[in-house]
């Protein structure tokens, strides 16, 4: 679970709202100039948490405060650590707090076990914080014991926030932001088990073991495999009681009462009426893993216990990201306004105003999504302010469920979704024929401005008793291109069913809210399908009937434009010049941000650079270390091969870059951009790494064709029919994968990974599975790659086809770098010769006896001899007093020998982890 999501960049990305002239001279005055790296200073510590948890912990300080200063206690994301919210704490003490950053128990260098913000433990570690922080000489205090405090997180964090404010007083303010209100409700939704994102979480912190073993004296010699000492492998560092809830959950699909008790702890739902600090809650319209409904719930239970409260909505989430540029800087703008009135005292009460955004299309200037922003008085709840009825219809239709659901039906993949086809079209949705109804409206004669749940009354029969059904809602264009808004589904679990579906009863299907502008000439499709892989479905195979029973419910949100000339009315007043120059002000301000936001996320040094790698470790749980240190750098025109023997840890380098494991220590840079995982910089790569992997039940074309859509980049930049003359498949594109060879899977992963014909390409061992003519072919793809510009990183074990297609080497040796450079540089002079002899016997018999290195036969009368030192005519001399004819002797100048001179006797291993 992310944390704030990059999105509190306060001193990076600075919103110019156009609320009131004053708001904006003030902003103009303050974020035009960029506060100096040494504006704050930090000192890393380790705290006491509660029952003798150590918590890994980082404290910022303005460097330039003037007396005590209010503190913010920061929380990362699911996963993080203090150092995943580093840019977040360093921008709130560019504007004068004290930020205590830490890293939850069961996380990173804390110790102790995860127990999903329990009152009990992660709750009390934070009451703990508080409790160090009134200590602080630098810190405001309210009274003895009581620091003047905000807590402050995302997902993870933001459920921590709210449970925290419920338990303490002392918490004076909160912003949660893209977090739950009902644990139970957010995984298990209508009664059904959200599987893909709780096995993603599950397993993250069941893998995140590393700095648990080092912490606890866990691991041994590279050669031992397994957790750390006392660690249930089943579990990794979640608490028991987490554990078996998820293993319950996960293997009946159910959630038991011991289940449900425990989640319901860990949920914010259960002291909503206790919390009196004021809450700015902000939550993400693309997220299908704690959709909108959540933080209506929230705000609806703080405000019933009359604490002041906000509510933000913006065009992202855990699908969508930290959301488009303009977005993202009317929550900083609102989250610094509230934290800056109630920590400190400055401003005006915050309004309860409520404000939200929808994508608008791409920014003319930086070729990023925009939004436009609008606001409401008051906060309508997820029922909007008024509805649409819009009829859908179509006959009773009968679905299949499948055994165990499989194949299923996509609508999001958690962690995978591209963020701007997230954005724009809500990832990649695909249903199963025969495994879904349609049920569709006439074109629309007028757009509709859908905020809020949709609803729709359906009528389901089973011959079981029992349904699961997941209700959808597309946009279709007059092209017939649907689009899943947000990639969100209802997923309903219907019980004491009729096997007839004229006797079933009318059933209310909530669907989750969506912000959504649907435009005339298009239509509204309603689909009920029977899986979704992103949910547990029945295991049991059957055949349902659908059938819709009234039309669908849309509920529709009016607002004013931020920004709209009308909001500044009484600026007339100030004549044409006013107004001209204020937009001169602004449009300077605005280049001042831009180039200010590009100095600070882009390393300049290295903005033309496809790759930089630097100080890179990974280290494993149980002592075992990958990569001890690898740095190197991969030019434009270069083709660089990453050789080492088996288990040197190319692979874990590779898995490392693309975002599939993390790091113990180093960055990489990519283009400049900092790499983390989900890095928008990604879309600038193309990568084979691991194998692939397709969806067995689409062809070729298809899974390509997904792949690609699931991008939201435009179909003309695909150059598709260039990868697909690249992969060579044929005909054979249009088969279903499941009935691929592996050198065909091979051939369609290569395709995909250079559909876009994208900047970097990183291929681990790509020509596995090829015969010698397509060998042959992707040298002569990836050296005309380079040519254009791009760059290739390139692992493999066949040194022959390396040495033909590099320009540039990186050899790895049990972890480290022995060499790198021009392969013609690596290579250098080679001890080695080849010899042709009339006796290959006798031969290798004398020159053994001579003390050379080795012998290799070579053809039926060829030998490579490494000489070892031995001169050439010494060699010669002793074969041919020896009687043996020697026809020719040629140096051997070959990357094999160069290889196997650094790596010596280590060029075999277990296995690349």
């Amino acid at each position: 679970m992310s944390a704030l999501t990059d999105r509190l960049r306060l001193t990076r990305r600075r919103v110019i709202p156009a609320v009131a002239a004053a708001v904006v001279l003030a902003a103009a005055a303050v974020w035009a100039v960029r506060p100096a790296p040494e504006s704050w200073t930090t000192e890393d510590l380790r705290l006491a948490g509660e029952g003798g948890v150590e918590l890994d912990a980082r404290f910022y300080l303005p460097a330039d405060r003037d007396g005590k200063v209010p503190a913010i206690l920061l929380a990362h994301g699911f996963g993080g650590s203090k150092d995943s919210v580093r840019d977040e704490a360093e921008s709130l003490a560019e504007q004068g707090y004290a930020v205590l950053a830490y890293t939850a128990r069961g996380f990173g260098r804390s110790t102790g076990q995860i127990h999903l913000d329990s009152p009990d433990h992660e709750v009390k570690d934070a009451q703990r914080l508080l409790d160090w922080l009134a200590t602080r000489s630098e810190v405001t205090t309210d009274s003895a014991g009581d620091p003047r405090v905000a807590a402050v997180g995302g997902s993870y964090g933001g459920a921590l926030a709210l449970l925290l404010a419920g338990q303490d007083q002392r918490v004076d303010a909160i912003v949660p932001s893209i977090t739950w209100n009902d644990l139970g409700r957010s995984l298990v939704p209508g009664g059904v088990f959200k599987k893909a994102w709780a096995g993603y979480f599950f397993g993250s912190g069941s893998a995140d073991l590393s700095a648990l073993a080092a912490l606890t004296g866990g691991g041994g010699g590279p050669e031992r495999e397994g957790p750390a000492p006392d660690v249930d492998p089943a579990c990794g560092r979640f608490a028991e009681d987490v554990c078996k809830a998820y293993l319950q959950m996960a293997t009946t699909g159910i959630p038991d009462e011991t289940t449900l008790a425990l989640l319901s702890r860990s949920s914010p739902a259960s002291v909503l009426s206790k919390i009196k600090a004021p809450t700015l809650l902000v939550q993400g319209a693309v997220d299908s893993l704690f959709p909108l409904s959540e933080a209506d719930a929230n705000a609806k239970g703080i405000a019933a216990a009359g604490t002041p409260v906000k509510v933000a909505w913006f065009t992202g989430g855990h699908d969508g990201g930290e959301g488009p540029a303009n977005d993202s800087d009317r929550v900083e703008f609102l989250t610094l306004q509230w934290l800056d009135h109630y920590l400190k005292g400055e401003g005006d009460t915050p309004s309860d105003d409520f404000t939200w955004s929808r994508v608008a299309g791409f920014s003319a200037t930086s070729r990023d999504l925009a939004t436009n922003g609008y606001s409401a008085e008051a906060y309508p709840g997820i029922a909007g302010t008024g509805t649409t009825d819009v009829a859908v219809t179509g006959p009773a239709q009968p679905i299949a469920n499948p055994p165990n659901g499989n194949p299923g039906a996509i609508s999001s993949m958690p962690g995978l979704t591209s963020r701007l086809s997230s954005l724009l079209s809500g990832g990649v949705a695909i249903d199963v024929p025969g495994q879904h109804a349609n049920f569709s409206s006439a074109p629309l004669t007028g757009a509709i401005d859908v905020a809020g749940s949709p609803t729709v009354r359906l009528r389901v029969a089973s011959p079981t008793g029992e349904a699961v059904v997941f209700v959808k809602l597309y946009d279709v264009d007059p092209n017939g291109a649907a689009t899943l808004s947000a990639g969100l589904v209802a997923p309903v679990r219907l019980t004491g069913l009729p096997a007839d579906v004229t006797q079933a009863q009318p059933v209310t299907v909530t669907l989750p809210a969506i912000v959504r502008q649907i435009e005339a000439g298009h239509t509204i499709r309603i689909t009920v399908a029977t899986t979704d892989q992103a949910f547990l479905s029945p295991a049991t195979p059957a055949v349902y009937t659908v059938a819709v029973e009234s039309a669908l419910t849309l509920p529709t949100l009016a607002g004013t434009p931020i920004g709209d000339p009308g909001n500044l009315w009484w600026l007339a007043l100030a004549g044409v010049v006013g107004v001209i120059l204020l937009g001169l002000l602004l449009l300077l301000v605005i280049r001042r941000i831009r180039h200010r936001r590009r100095d600070v996320t882009v390393i300049e040094e290295h903005a033309d650079t496809p790759l930089v790698v630097k100080g890179l470790r990974k280290a494993y749980s149980d002592g075992f270390v990958a990569v001890q240190e690898i740095s190197f750098t991969v030019q434009r025109g270069q083709v660089v091969g990453l050789l080492g023997p088996n288990g040197a840890g190319k692979t874990t380098t590779l898995r490392v870059l693309m975002g599939l494991t993390q790091p113990t220590a180093g960055e990489i840079f990519v283009f400049g951009h900092r790499l983390v995982p989900g890095a928008p910089i990604l879309s600038r790569v193309g990568a084979l790494v691991e194998g692939p992997g397709f969806l067995p039940h689409l062809s070729g074309y298809e899974n390509l064709k997904a792949y690609w859509q699931a991008t939201g980049r435009p179909w003309a930049d695909a150059r598709f029919e260039e990868a697909l003359e690249i992969a060579g498949l044929g005909d054979s594109v249009h088969r279903k994968t499941r009935k691929y060879s592996h050198g065909m899977r091979q051939r369609l992963a290569i395709a995909q990974a250079m559909l876009g014909l994208p900047e970097l390409l990183v291929l681990d061992e790509p020509t596995d599975g090829l015969d010698p003519p397509q060998i042959a072919e992707m040298r002569r793809v990836l050296q005309r790659y380079a040519t254009d510009g791009r760059a290739v990183l390139v692992s493999s074990h066949l040194l022959a086809e390396v040495e033909q297609t590099c320009t540039h080497a990186v050899v790895v040796n049990k972890g480290r770098i022995v060499a790198s450079g021009p392969v013609d540089d690596i290579v250098g002079d080679s001890p080695s010769v080849q010899l042709d002899v009339s006796d290959v016997p006798a031969a290798t018999r004398i020159l053994e006896e001579l003390g050379v290195r080795s012998v290799k036969p070579e053809g039926p009368s060829g030998l490579i001899v490494d000489m070892n030192g031995t001169p050439r005519s010494e060699l010669v001399a002793s074969l041919v007093g020896a009687g043996i004819g020697v026809d020719r002797l040629v140096p051997r100048r070959r990357l094999e020998d160069a290889f196997l001179s650094l790596v010596g006797d280590n060029s075999r291993g277990s296995g690349d982890r």
